[in-house]
């Protein structure tokens, strides 16, 4: 006689989502001029004409298909990221922007937030841009230093990098600088001086990165001469100071902003709210009462265009409950302030005492500090951020 199946119950604690987090909505454009060497996004360097009428046609498709997954829920934010989204035409961005008007409850105060590079062609379309209804541009600078863009593989020099800049303060109230540190070659002076550059433009908000080898990219098959970690560290102590001297607060690990003008939609990110990607390759996280879900689209250009009007979605999964923990440590402890206590079981559906052992050994070694309402990472947890997320690993504790 064959053998009875039994059901095994799952021992994963229950997910119970009692009120959706904030919705964001994310836009990827995977065109570029030039592939820099250390970039591992999903972005492709533009060879011929940039097919911009289907690529809007295949974003509004896209939007349509995913809309029962998030149907009347608010979107407070939209960022368009890449790639270089300036590569597009202020018409084909217009052409978006009234799609995503048209089919989602848009925040009429959103922050809708748009990177650029200060490439002469993308500069002459900042007005444009405006125009528009974006309110937030976001400039890859990366450095100041001409020797250094070079060495970044920058298409844009230091003279167009501050043409850039000031460019965009004409007509944006609300200007992001990325900047980047611990480059090849570069000495501690170097780096202040990138940061003092930075601030004499008066920018709401600066990021500023630690350059790291990324697999996949030129620069781990070519290796270039970094500074070592002392001087690294030297670097990041000196930026941190700088630009607390010049009232910039230090939000997230390498944000920094005036008060008020932390960057809404990342923040969304870091608090594990909920965002919808749109474009080739986007990811998506979505909660629902009972589980929260991943999306990714096909991730080249021209799978995706070839697919989208089909299924734009390549892979979807739910996520477990202990996947779940994880994330939103990995998240909310990029913050230097933390997190209030209740959001973790808000955000995830899960009681903190699912993480109590980890929350215990983190305390322990001096990666955080708690209390009944806040959560945050110390000092030495933010200099050891790897270290302090490793404990929520899912099964890190098991033997």
């Amino acid at each position: 006689m064959p053998t009875a199946l039994v059901a095994v119950p799952s021992t994963e604690p229950a997910i119970a989502i009692a009120a959706l987090p904030p919705l964001s909505l994310y836009v990827h454009v995977p065109w570029c001029v030039r592939k820099c060497p250390y970039c591992d996004f999903n972005s492709h360097e533009v060879h011929g004409q940039l097919p911009e009428e289907r690529y809007v046609q295949a974003l509004t498709s896209d939007l349509e298909q995913t809309l029962p997954s998030v149907w009347g829920r608010r979107v407070h934010t939209v960022f368009f990221g890449g790639g270089t989204p300036s590569l597009l035409s202020p018409r084909a961005l217009e052409e978006v922007l009234s799609s995503i008007r048209a089919r989602v409850p848009l925040d009429p105060n959103a922050e809708i937030t748009l990177e650029a590079n200060p490439g002469t062609f993308e500069v002459d379309k900042f007005a444009e841009f405006r125009r528009l209804g974006i309110n937030r541009l976001s400039i890859g600078v990366q450095s100041f230093n001409a020797r250094h863009l070079k060495a970044l593989g920058r298409i844009h020099d230091d003279q167009q990098a501050r043409r850039a800049v000031e460019t965009a303060r004409t007509h944006f109230d609300n200007v992001n600088l990325d900047l980047m540190y611990a480059l090849p070659e570069q000495g501690l002076i170097e780096a202040e001086a990138d940061v003092c550059a930075a601030v004499e433009f008066a920018p709401r908000h600066i990021s500023a990165y630690q350059l790291t080898i990324e697999p996949n990219t030129y620069f781990h098959r070519h290796r270039p001469p970094l500074p070592d970690d002392q001087l690294a560290a030297d670097m990041q102590d000196t930026i941190e100071a700088l630009l607390a001297e010049h009232g910039y607060v230090h939000y997230e690990t390498s944000a920094f902003a005036r008060p008020g003008y932390q960057s809404r939609h990342n923040v969304n990110y870091w608090l594990f709210g909920d965002y919808l990607g749109i474009g080739a390759g986007a990811h998506s996280k979505i909660s629902f009462a009972d589980r929260v879900v991943r999306q990714v689209r096909w991730k080249h250009p021209r799978a995706y265009l070839d697919r989208v009007l089909d299924q734009p979605i390549q892979h979807e999964n739910s996520v477990t409950s202990d996947e779940l923990a994880f994330e939103f440590m990995m998240n909310a402890l990029r913050l230097t302030h933390g997190f209030r206590t209740r959001l973790f079981e808000e955000r995830t559906g899960l009681s903190l005492l699912t993480v109590q052992r980890e929350l215990d050994e983190a305390e322990r070694l001096g990666f955080i500090t708690r209390s009944h309402t806040d959560i945050r990472p110390t000092v030495r947890g933010q200099r050891f951020l790897n270290d302090l997320l490793e404990l929520f690993l899912p099964d890190a504790s098991q033997p």
